[in-house]
């Protein structure tokens, strides 16, 4: 099992959650989170006053796959949201220790 962890532009999260349906992924837990790259930093003005912004706003998107899903789900997120521009976002892959679903106490793959 693997937890894969996607920060993406938040515009995008309604396209990769799509190909992720369609690759029969749906279980998945979707955070706002902030965050900077290797984008400079912008100036913006709001009400008038200018401030200089550093941390852009992403979406997390935290997915629990069992191995044999894994090439395909990172597939579909980076075809959903990759622009080809800057921020585009990250993918993290770790090993997933034990993943135990609360309401029928299965365990391991099944609970995935």
């Amino acid at each position: 099992m693997k937890l894969i962890t996607a920060v993406i532009q938040q515009h995008k999260l309604k396209d990769v959650r799509q190909a992720l349906q369609e690759e029969d992924i749906k279980s998945m837990t979707i955070s706002t989170v902030m965050g900077s790259g290797s984008t400079d930093s912008y100036i913006e003005t709001y009400r008038g006053v200018r401030r200089e912004i550093h941390l852009t706003k992403q979406v997390k998107v935290e997915i629990a796959v069992n191995d044999d899903l894994l090439e395909r789900a990172i597939d579909a997120i980076i075809s959903a949201s990759r622009t080809g521009e800057g921020n585009d976002g990250k993918i993290f892959v770790v090993e997933l220790e034990q993943c135990i679903r609360i309401r029928t106490l299965e365990r391991g793959a099944k609970a995935v």
